[in-house]
C-alpha cells in the first residue's frame, strides 16, 4: 500500500512537473525580450567609421593649409585611407584573436582546476551564489546538480567566477573586416569633395561642411546604439573632428611659414 501511495505520489510530481515545463516554456514563448546583441559588431564600426572620418579629414585640411593642389590632397588622403583601414583591421584582428586565446587559456585552466580540486571549486560555486542572497541550503541543491554535469559547471565558472563569455569562431576576421571596411568608408567622406573641386581651398571648406555633417550624424548614430544622449554624442563627436581638423590645419601653416 505504501509503495502504491509512493507511486502515486511520484506520478503526481511528474506530471506536476511536466505541467510546470509546459506552462514555463509558453510564457517564454510569449515574452519576446528586445535586447540589444549586436554589440561587439557596433563597437567595430563606431570604431572604424570615427577614425576614418577623422583622420584622412585632418590630413585634408592640414595639406589645405600648405596650398597643395586637389589631386596631390586626394591622391595623399586615399593612400591614408588605404593604409589606415590596413592598420585599423589588424588592429581589430589582433585585439579579437587576444580574447580569444586568453579565453582558452582560462578554459584549459578551469577545467585542470575542477579535475584535481573540485571540493575548492564546488566551494567557489556557492561563494558566487551567496553573493547573489542565497542562503547554503538554497544554493547547495544547485552545487551538487552542476557537479553532476561537468561542462555545465565549466561554464558557470567561465562567467561567473571569470566574466569571460565564449568567443565567436570567427569572431577575429570578422573584427578586421568591419572595422577595415567602416574605416574607408568613413574616409572616403571628407575625401569626396576634393574629387569634383580643383582649388584646394573651396574643396577644403566643403569638406568642412559634409564632414562635420556626417560627424554629427554619425555621433546622433552612436549615442543610439551605445545608449548615451544623440545630441551630446553628436555634438562630442563632431567638435573632437573639428578640433583634428582645425589643430592639422594650424600646425600646417606655421610650418609653411617657418
Amino acid at each position: 500500500m505504501v509503495l502504491e501511495e509512493g507511486r502515486a505520489v511520484t506520478k503526481t510530481t511528474s506530471a506536476a512537473a511536466m505541467g510546470s515545463t509546459s506552462a514555463t516554456e509558453k510564457l517564454l514563448q510569449k515574452h519576446q525580450e528586445n535586447h540589444f546583441t549586436a554589440g561587439q559588431v557596433v563597437r567595430d564600426v563606431i570604431m572604424g567609421v570615427s577614425d576614418g572620418l577623422t583622420v584622412p579629414f585632418a590630413l585634408a585640411a592640414g595639406l589645405s593649409g600648405t596650398s597643395a593642389p586637389s589631386s596631390i590632397i586626394l591622391t595623399a588622403g586615399i593612400a591614408e585611407v588605404a593604409a589606415g583601414a590596413i592598420s585599423m583591421g589588424l588592429g581589430g584582428y589582433l585585439a579579437a584573436k587576444r580574447e580569444a586565446d586568453h579565453y582558452m587559456r582560462e578554459l584549459k585552466r578551469e577545467q585542470e582546476e575542477i579535475i584535481t580540486v573540485p571540493d575548492a571549486e564546488a566551494a567557489e560555486i556557492g561563494d558566487i551564489l551567496s553573493q547573489y542572497g542565497l542562503q547554503p541550503h538554497e544554493y547547495n541543491p544547485m552545487v551538487n546538480a552542476l557537479r553532476k554535469n561537468p561542462q555545465a559547471w565549466l561554464d558557470f565558472m567561465m562567467k561567473f567566477e571569470l566574466g569571460l563569455e565564449k568567443p565567436e569562431p570567427r569572431r577575429a576576421l570578422q573584427s578586421a573586416l568591419t572595422i577595415a571596411l567602416a574605416y574607408i568608408v568613413g574616409g572616403l567622406v571628407p575625401l569626396l569633395p576634393y574629387v569634383f573641386i580643383t582649388t584646394a581651398e573651396k574643396a577644403m571648406l566643403t569638406s568642412i561642411g559634409v564632414t562635420l555633417t556626417a560627424l554629427l550624424i554619425f555621433g546622433c548614430l552612436k549615442g543610439h546604439f551605445t545608449g548615451n544622449r544623440p545630441l551630446q554624442s553628436a555634438i562630442q563627436t563632431a567638435f573632437i573632428g573639428a578640433l583634428a581638423s582645425a589643430a592639422a590645419y594650424a600646425m600646417a601653416k606655421l610650418v609653411q611659414g617657418a
